[in-house]
């Protein structure tokens, strides 16, 4: 689960970062070291081969400078933690290393990532970069802090078999919520063995229960693109309906049998079951996931499945009651930045522009079924045709939604997870957890940043 812990793997323990990146900023014989922290499972290897490569092109350009990898397994928000651990000293800090948006402003208030302005002025691929992608990487002063790898959206993946079994005509396109409830009901009277809908929920699959979860439903309410945050005035969000109807929406689909029993839901492992077996089975009608998603069934991913262009087709989200635009998607993604302890910042900025050459950025976005952010990348033919849904995907780009880019969002996110989590357990009504975000989100933040829209 990408930007949404599709990273499982068994969590290190939190020193061992520090143990791994122990290492001093220049080899004992003063040829300088370049330390290059990232996340690699066995569900997600696109890094670790992409810098594999970057390490020995280098290296090779580079007389006298060692690359020195750091891979660093666990789930996104491990990941996050230990990253954040190892900036609190210079002999732990990384030189380059990934870094999720959702933590890249806090990062920068905390003063662990490089301003990167003078470098990109000077660098001409720069100009290949589209706007969005520029933005992901910048903090509250406007300044460039990171460059962004690629970008992904969400979709109805659905198994077009499973709904030809239900009399659902394909290809399937729900203009409301109630569609997606209709399309359960009438697998669910035809195959009761299948699971119709999967929307993730809870804390268990962390950031990946709101991107591919709740914001689906969240984002195509009545305040659309506010309805988290409002823009215009810079405060969250409390007392909507909008919030209240969405986690009705996600009491329905568990309480009616429709979505994943709650012990799978609550399991932050369900997504290798969802992609590895239910898929393949036919015993799951559809979930919400990301653009990513033929990177796990193609020949070499984690669960090849060589059927899966034919057996799968996608749909957007739909909008609550079919409004205008008609559609909701969520993007997110990660970056490339450099530490601001680095010695050698001029390196470091080599490196990450050589990882996100044309030739780099295109080989990682085909592995990664990523949505290219670069126009050169977009444009190549093998980008256009490395997967049947790559234009499917890329369409959504129309009508997606980034989660706000606060320092708080980290804090805010994990209280919208406790809410659907307290919903899909029957502990707390849609309204008692929507209260219960409200007056969590008022203590995070303060009173004089958040606005009612009740």
């Amino acid at each position: 689960m990408r930007t949404t812990t599709r990273l499982g793997a068994a969590a290190l323990a939190m020193g061992s970062l520090l143990g791994v990146a122990g290492c001093t900023p220049t080899a004992d014989d003063g040829t300088a070291v370049l330390k290059v922290t990232y996340i690699k499972t066995d569900a997600f290897t696109a890094l670790d081969t992409l810098f594999t490569h970057v390490k020995a092109e280098f290296e090779a350009a580079h007389e006298g400078v060692t690359v020195e990898l750091l891979p660093v397994a666990g789930t996104d928000s491990d990941y996050t933690t230990k990253l954040a651990l190892s900036h609190r000293s210079p002999e732990t800090a990384p030189d380059v290393f990934y870094e999720d948006t959702m933590a890249l402003r806090a990062d920068v208030d905390a003063g662990f990532l490089l301003n990167l302005d003078s470098h990109v002025a000077g660098w001409d691929d720069w100009a290949q970069f589209d706007d969005s992608a520029k933005a992901a990487g910048a903090g509250d002063d406007g300044s460039i802090y990171a460059v962004s790898l690629g970008t992904d959206t969400r979709a109805i993946w659905y198994r077009t078999s499973v709904f030809e079994a239900a009399g659902i005509a394909v290809p399937w396109e729900p203009k409301t919520w109630q569609d997606i409830l209709d399309a359960a009901a009438a697998i669910t009277a035809t195959q009761p063995d299948v699971v119709p809908f999967n929307l993730y929920a809870g804390t268990a699959t962390g950031e990946g229960s709101n991107m591919q979860g709740f914001y689906q439903l969240l984002y195509g309410t009545e305040l659309g693109s506010d309805a988290l945050y409002d823009r215009a005035t810079s405060r969250w969000v409390v007392g909507s309906a909008g919030f209240v109807e969405s986690l009705e929406f996600v009491e329905t689909l568990y309480a009616e049998g429709y979505a994943l029993s709650v012990a799978e839901a609550l399991d932050g492992n369900i997504w290798q079951e969802v992609f590895g077996t239910m898929f393949p089975d036919g015993t799951l009608g559809a979930t919400v996931e990301g653009s990513y998603t033929p990177s796990f069934w193609i020949e070499g991913g984690s669960f090849e499945w060589p059927e899966y262009a034919e057996e799968m087709a996608t749909a957007a989200f739909p909008t609550q009651h079919g409004q205008e635009p008609g559609g909701v998607s969520m993007s997110g993604g990660w970056t490339l930045a450099i530490g601001a302890q680095t010695e050698h910042p001029d390196l470091a900025f080599e490196f990450l522009t050589m990882a996100l050459n044309f030739e780099n950025s295109l080989a990682y976005v085909n592995e990664n079924s990523q949505i290219a952010v670069r126009a050169d990348v977009a444009a190549d033919p093998s980008y256009t045709a490395a997967n049947p849904f790559v234009q499917d995907v890329t369409d959504l780009v129309a009508v997606t939604h980034f989660h706000p880019a606060t320092a708080e969002y980290a804090q805010i996110s994990v209280e919208i997870q406790k809410a659907t989590e307290a919903v899909l357990t029957g502990t707390a009504t849609p309204a008692e957890a929507a209260a219960a975000y409200d007056a969590a989100v008022e203590s995070i933040v303060g009173a004089d940043r958040v606005i009612n829209k009740g």
